[in-house]
């Protein structure tokens, strides 16, 4: 095995003093004085040549090499409605290689050509691209299936011989991708199963082996709380190095969440007033009008903070209050947000997380005007279940930039509408000239709209015409629609290429896991008490309980409507 900090030892440019670099296994700051080297991604790397030569490793970056795809769980929605589809796009629009496999593998009993029928289905229906017979058989050559059980070593055998044959049919050169599109559960079984087949190797980060890269794709959630976490954490870590772990959050390839970096570090104009001196508060909102949609049995073990605030909404957090990272490389940005994550301080304590988060449960109501059940009435959901639904709360970002701003989350379901939107509210002019109280203009507010209908939005005072001295809130808008004639590709086409690329830039890095699990952990540990008291009922159709408008009133603060 690979030890981590066994990094080799190139000499310095016209010198032949040999100098050790620790990686410290793709995590922490990188060397100042290697900056254009560590921008690059390490799988770009192919021999110690290339330490000495960063225009090699550059053109090598852009290059997208053929790669055999293995999916687990190919049967399952995720693989439907999203990765087949995405694959497609990229396929037909030309940034995939012809070479490029995928592997499904499942516990179906399918052949080759009934695995390609299920498949040209699921793309039919969720492809931008349309679909034609042309193109379906050009990409239908790539895909192939593999029946069995994901415990049994029979599976990872018939599929190492799969993936040798596709290495000599379709010219992979051994460059495999294992996506791990199933429940948690079988994350640990898979990982093991390849590891002892020899179908998957632990890779060094800091050289491209001879014979082929391998990644590994995980879908959240990343544990259940932060003791499994840190469990998953190491032991894929004695399978797969970190550089060939990618841990993905689809919001982080939605294109609006990447424009928020773009919008402050772009832009002269605003990252001066990003921070303490002029924000009074920030809110992250993502709502949703759909209920559990036959995901009960995982998300009443789940509830919403472990499904959205732990991963998304901190997410989000973390783009929103960073630092300008040196430049735009993986490790460069991730190192960012974990120091935004590291200056979070979460309510603390039985009192602190009864006044500043606020758990709901949606009951019978009303959504777009059709009547719809409670969440203890949907199917598989225990009659006397107390997870929660809705989640509201406040957290601090203790740091320079931040002190003293408060940041509130909340997400929910059965909600009036569909909506993910950032909300930053600037504070109030230090001085009124137009006149008495009851014209004070209102604060403005940067809103930035994730989904649906992406854009940015900027809301701001101004004189109404006529005499007199009249103020009323104004909006200016950028709409992705109206601006590029779309609003982009979906988030799994960006983060898939990603992958193919070698680029973790949009992918969580284990210590951004463990740090956001240790934000929401004493919040799950006051919810699991005995003597927890149940989440507040809210009716659907509704914003949440008003428990969580009592919240931020505390602050003398109410929520944005999005």
């Amino acid at each position: 095995m690979t030890e981590p900090h066994d990094a080799p030892m190139a000499p310095s440019p016209g010198s032949d003093t040999v100098r050790t670099i620790d990686l410290g296994d793709g995590i922490g700051p990188t060397l100042p004085h290697a900056s254009e080297l560590w921008s690059q991604p390490f799988d770009a790397w192919t021999h110690a040549d290339a330490a000495v030569n960063p225009l090699r490793s550059s053109q090598l970056d852009h290059a997208v090499q053929p790669a055999a795809m293995v999916i687990f769980g190919v049967s399952g929605d995720l693989t439907s409605r999203k990765l087949m589809p995405a694959l497609f796009d990229l396929a037909v629009g030309q940034p995939l290689p012809e070479g490029f496999s995928v592997v499904g593998v499942s516990h179906r009993d399918w052949s080759d050509d009934e695995f390609r029928a299920k498949m040209r289905e699921a793309v039919t229906a969720g492809s931008r691209t349309p679909v034609t017979e042309e193109t379906w058989q050009g990409f239908a050559k790539g895909l192939s299936y593999v029946q069995g059980d994901f415990g049994d070593p029979l599976t990872y055998s018939r599929l190492s011989e799969r993936l040798r044959a596709i290495d000599t049919e379709r010219g992979t050169k051994g460059n495999r991708i294992f996506y791990l599109a199933t429940s948690p559960n079988f994350f640990l079984p898979i990982i093991h199963g390849l590891e002892t087949a020899s179908v998957s190797e632990r890779q060094a980060n800091y050289l491209e082996p001879s014979e082929g890269w391998q990644r590994i794709v995980v879908e959240k959630p990343f544990g259940h709380d932060l003791e499994s976490a840190r469990q998953l954490i190491q032991e894929m870590a004695d399978a797969f190095s970190e550089r060939q772990i990618y841990r993905i959050d689809h919001y982080l390839g939605k294109e609006t969440v990447q424009n928020i970096l773009a919008f402050r570090f772009a832009n002269i104009i605003f990252e001066p007033i990003w921070n303490r001196n002029y924000v009074d508060n920030v809110q992250i909102t993502a709502a949703e009008s759909i209920g559990v949609e036959g995901r009960a049995g995982y998300y009443d073990s789940a509830g919403a903070l472990r499904d959205m605030v732990q991963s998304h909404l901190l997410q989000l957090l973390t783009v929103v209050a960073m630092e300008p990272p040196a430049r735009y490389s993986g490790n460069a940005v991730r190192d960012e947000k974990v120091k935004v994550l590291r200056s979070v301080v979460p309510p603390l304590g039985e009192q602190e997380v009864r006044r500043w988060v606020v758990p709901g449960q949606y009951g019978p109501g009303f959504v777009g005007g059709t009547a719809v059940p409670g969440y203890r009435d949907e199917a598989s959901v225990a009659p006397d279940s107390k997870t929660e639904t809705y989640v509201a709360l406040r957290l601090k970002v203790e740091n320079w930039r931040w002190n003293g701003v408060p940041f509130f989350l909340r997400t929910g379901k059965r909600l009036p509408r569909r909506v993910t939107e950032v909300a930053i509210t600037l504070k109030r002019v230090p001085h009124l000239i137009f006149g008495g109280a009851e014209l004070e203009p209102s604060p403005d507010v940067i809103s930035m709209r994730i989904q649906p209908d992406e854009g940015i939005a900027i809301r701001f005072n101004a004189k109404v015409p006529g005499a007199g001295t009249l103020i009323r809130p104004v909006r200016m808008e950028f709409s992705y629609g109206s601006a590029f004639g779309e609003a982009g590709p979906d988030a799994y086409e960006r983060l898939l290429l990603d992958v193919i690329r070698g680029d973790p830039t949009l992918f969580t890095r284990r210590d951004e896991v463990e740090a956001e699990w240790s934000i929401v952990q004493p919040i799950l540990d006051v919810f699991a008490a005995p003597d927890a008291p149940g989440p507040f009922a809210y009716p659907a159709g509704s914003w949440g309980p008003e428990e969580a408008n009592a919240m931020i009133a505390l602050t003398d603060r109410t929520w944005r409507r999005p």
